[in-house]
């Protein structure tokens, strides 16, 4: 039997619709509900052919755990998404554009990243099993679908791993604030880039910054020090693709 995971909210299930409605085997609402979200939802669900079931809140609450699931929430099954790093790269027809996460635990921040991520066609993304957050309804929720269409690929050694994506030709670029070359002038190499994001606050660990190929920072000009790593994500693949880079 398929694995499934609860996702909540009416984004995030009327994303997971219009991506993926294969996947969903039902969707609950909150049957004292009748206003026009839920009338939409519900249209969507029919058109796709995905079974609805009217549920008292006490259900929804416990499915969610409590969570704010705004009267909606949909199980799905996980999707069969590659999640070996080398079968990913292996079937790419373009230059691997990766995804580095080192120590983001924050679920609305990895929520956040793989959203971003989705948006700029990022192929994985990756971070360590010991320093990360795993997909939870969380972050489920706050992806908006993404959480089900970009690999998360969880490793046991990110150095090792960065090492090994070298030696295939992927160029390893860490985001540290600390560097004297901007994010507008770092080399992008056309065998692949990986972007390196550590958490907030601490940035990213030392073995972790060793193995990257360069650093590059963000250039600011305001009195905010820092930014929250999915804003620092996406500025980076934004530019990343702007030089044509995909």
């Amino acid at each position: 039997m398929s694995a499934t995971r609860i996702v909540y909210g009416f984004h995030s299930v009327t994303a997971q619709l219009r991506r993926h409605a294969a996947g969903i085997q039902e969707i609950y609402l909150d049957a004292s509900r009748h206003d026009v979200r839920i009338k939409n939802i519900s249209r969507l669900a029919a058109e796709h052919q995905v079974r609805l079931l009217k549920v008292n809140a006490a259900r929804l609450d416990g499915m969610t755990r409590n969570a704010r699931h705004q009267g909606v929430a949909a199980r799905v099954t996980l999707a069969k998404l590659a999640n070996d790093l080398d079968d990913i790269i292996d079937h790419l027809s373009v230059p691997a554009l990766l995804l580095i996460l080192d120590g983001v635990q924050d679920p609305h921040n990895l929520g956040a990243c793989l959203r971003v991520a989705d948006a700029f066609g990022v192929h994985a993304v990756i971070a360590p099993k010991d320093h990360a957050v795993g997909i939870t309804p969380t972050v489920s929720k706050v992806a908006c679908g993404a959480a089900e269409s970009v690999p998360y690929v969880m490793v046991i050694n990110l150095a090792r791993t960065l090492r090994e994506l070298k030696e295939r030709g992927v160029w390893v670029v860490g985001a540290d604030q600390s560097s004297t070359t901007d994010i507008y002038k770092v080399k992008l190499e056309r065998g692949g880039v990986a972007w390196v994001f550590g958490a907030e606050g601490e940035g990213m660990r030392r073995l972790t910054r060793e193995h990257c190929d360069e650093l590059a920072r963000i250039p600011m000009i305001g009195s905010v020090e820092s930014l929250n790593v999915s804003v620092a994500t996406g500025i980076c693949l934004a530019e990343t693709r702007r030089r044509g880079y995909g």
